[in-house]
């Protein structure tokens, strides 16, 4: 049993201190803290499923089931009508898995070697993906703004933006989950090999049978669901008592806390010189988050919760979408890293961290 696997011991907790009506802090603390072991064991499930798969399969499936926990969380948030919230937790799940995922990957694997090689090809197309994702998030708060409206204040709970920007936010939101769906048939059938570059070479076994890992899934899922909505219950109450905007909460503490899987399996594969599979898995996430979480929030806010959740950021979300996108082409395009290329990326979102700390 790995260290991160003790936090089992959280989920009992959370549950008990949640009947007994505990301190939001409490619960909040003990609900966070359980979701970390349950999205270890479906990283290490789906990295059992990934050894026998190649990078690019391997990569989807550990970004896929690695933002379940982020999913469900937003799902919950959704029907409190916490959009501002949801939505800075998809900002720091993107912003998070560049440059705080991808920056320990590469800071651990790079630690003992001169550097780390993967495939830029394969790296460049989710990078483009990316940009294509920020050009359509960013545009909803382009015509708020050219029609005279403003964006979001941090702090607000529920903002009224009108029936424009909504059904605009929906048909965006429909397109992207339209160029997600091309990108699966891009990446696995027609480009398969540029995704899958070590195909019919043999693959490291995982000491988990598939059956094992598909089991495993399902379970921590469940208790994935479980703690989100317990999260998410005490979410507002928790950040008042300890002094902390619900802005940052859900930008850094929630995005980390629902994204724990992948910093689990991207530092884990990056340490053993799988470089291919940690990148796929940073940036594939920020992609899917991006193309498919976000849009799929918006599409759900039309059937769940009080009123639908336009796709119109803060100026601080904007920002920090930006400059971890343009930071995710910059580090990849070449398929190299080394450990110093890491320490600047972390570095960057310390200091976004203090930024959003003080927003």
């Amino acid at each position: 049993m790995r260290p991160v696997h003790s936090l089992g011991v959280f989920i009992p907790i959370a549950v008990v201190l949640e009947l007994a009506h505990a301190s939001p802090t409490l619960i909040f603390a003990a609900a966070a803290l359980a979701v970390i072991p349950c999205a270890a064991v479906m990283g290490e499930a789906t990295e059992a499923i990934a050894a026998k798969s190649g990078p690019g399969i391997g990569g989807l499936l550990n970004v896929t089931f690695g933002n379940a926990p982020e999913l469900i969380i937003a799902f919950f948030a959704l029907i409190e009508g916490l959009h501002e919230v949801v939505k800075a937790s998809i900002v720091g799940s993107i912003v998070g898995n560049i440059l705080l995922v991808m920056g320990a990957a590469m800071v651990v694997g790079g630690a003992k070697r001169d550097k780390q090689n993967f495939s830029p090809t394969a790296a460049n197309a989710q990078s483009a993906m990316l940009f294509l994702a920020l050009a359509a998030l960013i545009l909803p708060a382009v015509f708020q703004l050219v029609h005279g409206g403003g964006l979001p204040a941090v702090g607000e709970d529920v903002v009224d933006f009108g029936s424009d920007v909504e059904r605009l936010s929906l048909f965006v939101a429909l397109i992207l989950l339209l160029s997600y769906v091309l990108g699966l048939i891009f990446s696995l059938k027609t480009h398969r090999a540029v995704f899958n570059p070590f195909e019919g070479e043999e693959q490291e076994e995982h000491h988990w049978t598939v059956r094992k890992a598909a089991i495993l899934l399902a379970i921590s899922a469940v208790a994935v669901g479980l703690m989100s909505e317990i999260l998410v219950g005490s979410i507002s109450h928790a950040s008042e008592d300890i002094g902390l905007s619900e802005f940052f909460v859900g930008v850094f503490i929630v995005a980390i806390v629902g994204n724990a899987a992948e910093h689990w399996v991207a530092v884990l594969v990056a340490a053993k010189d799988k470089m291919d599979l940690a990148v796929n898995i940073a940036i594939g996430s920020s992609a899917q988050i991006a193309l498919f979480v976000a849009p799929l929030l918006v599409v759900m806010s039309f059937f769940f919760g009080p009123n639908p959740m336009a796709l119109v950021f803060n100026g601080y979300e904007l920002g920090g979408l930006l400059f971890a996108v343009l930071i995710a082409q910059l580090v990849t395009h070449d398929g190299e890293s080394n450990w110093f290329e890491g320490v600047q990326l972390l570095s960057l979102y310390a200091v976004l961290g203090f930024v959003f700390f003080y927003a």
